[in-house]
């Protein structure tokens, strides 16, 4: 006959193996959902994961290279992703659900974290293709950004503020930052615009290889446009051979989740993000422009509970 106490025991052993692969599989996992690998969300969505992975026990992280905006909310709404960086106008518009930006229905499981950097309309010509101010994109090929990405969808709404289209180009393509750059670097495009941060690595390595000249957006567009967009500037020296200061528009950025990830995973990454941004810095230089002042400015959709949390406590909300 078996001895009781050894009976028990092997009910212990057994309870500790099953228990133990129960604990693995209830850790925390944060996907972070970024954009192209050329932009300015991939490498400050892969600083935030490394920050997350390293200050929050329990979490495993995971960076998500995507067709940005549009695709990280949808990937949001869907449960496919914890966090997810979007234009203001893109967040807007998926939280009304405006099929033409993307979006058929309301997204109506997204939640804030914060507002962070702005974005800058950055358009770039070749020197050679003659382009020197926004008419003379007329008759020429331009590249407006990934199809029903946030950079086209900021492409559309200038274009119709200067009551033009896509019908007065020569040619428009759509392509991520990258792939725009290889054509004009190959003599096969003029122009590319791009909704990015300032110092983006497409533009940086496109100013490296050849001649460029930065297109101004007409501070109109802004007044036409209204929030979110803002006149801005891109400072002279932002780029190789970039003289002169040169005006645009500007659209705030977000960080997004959804209302199935825990409070205390919400509250977290805000309190993570905004205590350890000299180390996000270093991933990207537009992280010197997040400030907690600015973080709910704008909000287009409702906090989650865990970042509203944290600002009750920093005293942004009162």
């Amino acid at each position: 006959m078996i001895n009781m106490k050894t009976a028990l025991r092997g009910c212990v052993v057994a309870s500790t193996l099953i228990a133990a692969p129960f604990t693995a599989s209830a850790q925390e996992f944060i996907n972070v959902l970024t954009g192209g690998t050329s932009g300015v969300y991939y490498p400050l969505g892969a600083g935030l994961a490394n920050i997350y992975g390293e200050q929050i026990d329990g979490v495993r992280t995971q960076v998500q290279s995507t067709k940005a905006s549009v695709e990280n909310l949808n990937l949001l709404q869907d449960g496919r992703g914890e966090l997810g960086f979007a234009l203001g106008d893109s967040v807007a518009a998926a939280w009304a659900g405006d099929a033409d930006a993307g979006f058929p229905q309301k997204l109506d499981k997204l939640r804030g974290i914060a507002a962070i950097y702005p974005n800058y309309i950055q358009i770039v010509a070749s020197g050679e293709s003659g382009i020197t101010d926004f008419a003379g994109l007329a008759d020429k090929s331009l590249s407006v950004g990934a199809p029903a990405s946030g950079t086209e969808l900021n492409a559309r709404a200038i274009f119709g503020a200067l009551d033009m289209s896509y019908d007065d180009l020569g040619k428009v393509e759509y392509l991520p930052f990258a792939e725009s750059v290889e054509l004009i670097k190959n003599r096969q495009l003029d122009a590319t615009l791009q909704s990015s941060g300032l110092g983006v690595a497409s533009i940086r390595d496109l100013a490296s290889s050849l001649p460029i000249t930065v297109v101004a957006v007409p501070a109109s567009v802004a007044e036409t446009l209204g929030a979110p967009y803002v006149a801005a500037t891109i400072p002279a020296g932002t780029y190789d051979g970039q003289t002169e200061d040169v005006a645009t528009v500007s659209i705030s950025n977000f960080l997004v989740t959804n209302e199935d990830v825990s409070d205390d995973i919400a509250y977290a990454m805000t309190k993570q993000l905004f205590e350890n941004l000299d180390t996000l810095a270093a991933s990207h230089q537009a992280a010197k422009q997040i400030d907690i002042a600015n973080a709910i400015a704008g909000m287009p959709i409702p906090l989650h509970p865990g970042a509203e949390r944290y600002y009750r406590e920093q005293g942004l909300i009162k």
